[in-house]
């Protein structure tokens, strides 16, 4: 059961007259609904819409445009920026002056009873009835205890009626300050509500209401250097294409702009028009009430109802004014916007006419250096007879020509700075990819060339092909190819070209000889009986071997010596080793011996004679050895 069945209850139950008016008296003063308001309702929900209207307008607008560069633009600009702020500025004035006329409404339109001073003086009465009523109850107390017992029942009665009314006015005190204080909470809560959002709004542009030193004293701001940069009139090809596109960009941002102005202007004059009517409607009052003060026909109108009618007036106007100045800011703004269209599609035509005529102007001066290109070719193939110097002059004029053509694009396309470095730019990253191999090549002959590189006369295996370098130029790398069956090596006749650029690929070794090294590594190979003495055998093979070895003994020590000083790395000598291991055949002997590349024909011929002459002195060995020996290279190269 809520509380207003309760009162509704009270009162029809309430048997004494008094009592009932009480009970009337409550419920009238917590359900009464405040009548009264102004016919012109202002909505809080419109003035924030209009004020976050404003603000996107102020913001738009005071982004900075791609213009064309001329001057103007800048004065245009700085005084489109002026004017969204001035209208900011008004938007927020006539905000407030709505939040103030919200909070006067809703105060003015409760009934005297509902007022704070009815409220209290009803406060007041209320509890001096309830003291009064206490008094009684007092004095009926003590009436009870010194009372005859024919009178007390009689006593008792009135003692439960008064507990009764004392209970009830109690009720209705509470009431009263609740209702007091429901009216003041609320009315405060909904005021405080909307100026603070507006108050939210008016941080989100503090430019707007920062004032500055140069507006203190009255003069303007310095363009900044953008805007002087701004103001430099492109001459490149590729700058006047840009300070045109940008142009067509500002003309449709522009419009845009204006567009959002024309929409924040209807939306401005919506609000104003009621708030016009109601204003008319209390001039239109105001004079009646004066007729009917003058006309002596009726009794005049009293005092306070002038005074109300005033005072509704002055809150409707201070709303009024600021929203009709804003519609005639934003008319300047439209008006600032049509110009500045104007200003930058004049400007934009001189600027196509002049990016027709430097393109004009570059394609004859790539006719002219053709056509100088054509003249060359045929005086050379008219004066010159020699296939030879023919080639020469068709090279060079080629390079020439290319270069010509370099500086006229260069000299039409950009002609600043900035732009020349990045038409720089892009050009090194074309010959970069374009180039690609020929780069690599130079960089890998610093490589080749190096401290452990290769130099002519070494003996080199790149690819699977064998040679001796011949030459060694900053892009290519020749070889005299070597070939033949086995360990015979022999020049073909023939020149193998490679490109540096092969030392960076991992898929094409490139083999050489440590620096300072002039030897190969061969072996002879015997096939052994399984019976037969192979200690011997091998000793005997051993000494054949080393006997040739010693003769060359001198060369390899002397080699190794220079790579212990080049690489700084202990290494063994080369000498002969031998091995006895299984092969495909059964039992293998196996003699390494180091051979001089240039001599190794040489040396292999000795090693066959003096193991061919061990073999037949000694029988032992000849038995233990099966089939013929073989050489071959223990590393192929």
């Amino acid at each position: 059961m809520n509380l207003r069945s309760t009162c509704e209850l009270v009162f029809v139950a309430a048997k004494r007259p008094r009592i009932r008016f009480i009970a009337g008296l409550t419920v009238a003063l917590f359900f009464y609904v405040p009548g009264g308001l102004t016919q012109q309702q202002l909505d809080s929900e419109v003035v924030i819409s209009h004020l976050n209207a404003v603000i996107k307008l102020y913001r738009n607008a005071s982004a900075e445009l791609q213009t064309g560069g001329a001057p103007s633009d800048v004065i245009y600009q700085d005084y489109e920026k002026s004017l969204t702020a001035e209208v900011v500025r008004l938007a927020f004035q006539a905000a407030r002056a709505e939040a103030a006329a919200i909070r006067a409404t809703e105060k003015a339109g409760a009934p005297n009873s509902s007022s704070p001073q009815s409220s209290a003086q009803s406060e007041a009465r209320n509890k001096a009835r309830i003291a009064e009523v206490q008094a009684k109850l007092d004095d009926i107390n003590k009436q009870i205890v010194s009372a005859p017992k024919n009178k007390r029942d009689a006593l008792i009665a009135q003692k439960q009626a008064l507990e009764g009314e004392l209970n009830l006015d109690n009720a209705v005190q509470e009431v009263i300050q609740k209702r007091a204080a429901f009216m003041e909470n609320g009315n405060d809560t909904a005021a405080e509500g909307l100026e603070g959002r507006i108050n939210q709004l008016a941080k989100s542009v503090p430019g707007v209401f920062a004032v500055t030193n140069d507006q203190k004293s009255g003069t303007q701001a310095k363009p900044t250097a953008q805007s002087e940069a701004n103001k430099q009139t492109p001459s490149g090809l590729v700058s006047q294409a840009l300070a045109l596109y940008g142009a067509i960009t500002s003309v449709h941002e522009i419009d845009q702009l204006n567009d959002q102005a024309a929409s924040v202007r209807q939306m401005v004059n919506a609000l104003r028009q009621p708030l016009r009517d109601a204003l008319v409607a209390d001039i239109k009052k105001g004079r009646e009430l004066t007729d009917q003060a003058t006309s002596g026909q009726i009794p005049p109108p009293p005092p306070q109802q002038f005074q109300e009618l005033t005072d509704h007036f002055k809150r409707l106007s201070a709303v009024v004014l600021p929203l009709t100045q804003e519609i005639v800011v934003l008319d300047q703004v439209s008006a600032n916007f049509v110009e500045w269209r104007t200003s930058i599609l004049r400007e934009s035509k001189y600027q196509a006419r002049a990016l027709f005529v430097r393109a004009g102007m570059i394609l004859l001066a790539l006719g002219v250096v053709l056509g100088l290109s054509e003249v060359w070719r045929r005086l050379t193939y008219k004066y010159i007879h020699y296939a030879r110097r023919i080639r020469q002059f068709l090279l060079l004029r080629r390079f020439v020509i290319g270069f010509l053509i370099g500086v006229v694009l260069i000299l039409g396309f950009v002609t600043e700075f900035s732009s020349l470095a990045t038409f720089a730019g892009f050009v090194t990253a074309g010959i970069a990819v374009g180039l690609q191999t020929v780069l690599l090549s130079v960089a890998a002959y610093f490589f080749v060339v190096g401290r452990y590189g290769i130099h002519v006369g070494d003996r080199v295996s790149v690819s699977g092909v064998t040679g001796d370098v011949i030459d060694i130029s900053l892009v290519r790398l020749y070889l005299m190819e070597l070939a033949g069956t086995g360990i015979d090596l022999f020049p073909t006749g023939r020149v193998v070209v490679f490109s540096n650029s092969v030392l960076f690929q991992a898929t094409t070794p490139l083999f050489k000889q440590i620096p300072g090294t002039e030897y190969a590594w061969h072996e002879v190979v015997f096939n052994l009986a399984p019976g037969g003495n192979h200690k011997l055998a091998q000793e005997k093979l051993f000494q054949a071997v080393n006997a040739v070895h010693d003769q060359y003994r001198e060369g390899f020590e002397r080699q190794q010596s220079f790579i212990e000083r080049r690489i700084e790395v202990q290494l063994k000598t080369p000498s002969p080793e031998t091995r006895l291991q299984f092969g495909d055949n059964g039992l293998e002997l196996l003699v390494r011996y180091p051979v001089e590349i240039r001599n190794e024909s040489v040396t292999d011929e000795q090693v066959t004679r003096k193991v061919l002459e061990m073999i037949q002195n000694e029988p032992e060995v000849q038995t233990a050895v099966i089939g013929s020996p073989r050489i071959r290279a223990a590393i192929k190269g």
